[in-house]
């Protein structure tokens, strides 16, 4: 299997203004470097142990994602470095966020995640529950967290139906948002869903990233 031509495939499929995140969780550092040295840039980690590691022992030009649900008490050691954190979905996790880059003098861009799916173990905010959160006086007092889009992941099913609806659901909520909190806002542009059996519908459906693991490197390895 070759990492190179696998990303290669993809990006093909992927109209202008779409970018792939390409989900490294639990893969080597000599796959990341295969992928890197095709000319590929943007990876993305669901552990911030993992996370650390791999950005002190690759480029320092990679641009990285936290794709999971970070704890609070780990933000800090993905603070100085991360690009983007795909998963916040509370008050309490955007005012670390914001402290943790205030400490590092930058900012930090965030996706609020929202609960698409009809699968209960998957996290999210409701619409209400993010107007709540964007309404307040301590989230407007953040300089150093930015709200850049949205975020969800879509029911694990066959039904194609479905998935489209999701994620027309979760462009519904961005362009909701986009009017009400950000429309003056530049930076408040991203829609990120669809993974690797359901990407295509998900850039059909107005994705701005996609989060690809198995399709570039293979089955996870656990």
């Amino acid at each position: 299997m070759n990492i190179a031509e696998n990303i290669d495939s993809i990006r093909k499929k992927l109209p202008k203004g779409v970018r792939l995140v390409a989900v490294s969780k639990t893969k080597p550092i000599e796959d990341i470097l295969e992928a890197y040295n095709a000319g590929h840039k943007i990876f993305g980690e669901n552990k911030v142990q993992d996370l650390v590691q791999k950005y002190e022992e690759l480029p320092k030009d990679i641009e990285w994602h936290f794709i999971g649900h970070p704890q609070t008490n780990k933000v800090k050691y993905i603070a100085p470095f991360v690009r983007l954190i795909h998963g916040v979905d509370s008050l309490k996790l955007l005012k670390v966020i914001n402290n943790e880059a205030k400490k590092n003098n930058r900012e930090v861009e965030c996706l609020l995640q929202f609960h698409i799916a009809e699968e209960e173990t998957k996290f999210g905010l409701t619409l209400n529950e993010a107007r709540e959160i964007l309404g307040s006086n301590e989230f407007k007092s953040f300089k150093n967290v930015i709200v850049s889009g949205v975020m969800g992941m879509a029911t694990y099913t066959d039904n194609q139906e479905q998935i489209r609806n999701e994620f027309k659901m979760l462009n519904t909520i961005f362009n909701t948002l986009k009017i009400e909190y950000f429309s003056g806002v530049k930076k408040f542009t991203e829609i990120s869903m669809g993974m690797s059996d359901d990407y295509q519908i998900a850039v059909e459906e107005g994705s701005t990233l996609i989060r690809v693991g198995s399709k570039i490197f293979g089955e996870r390895n656990y």
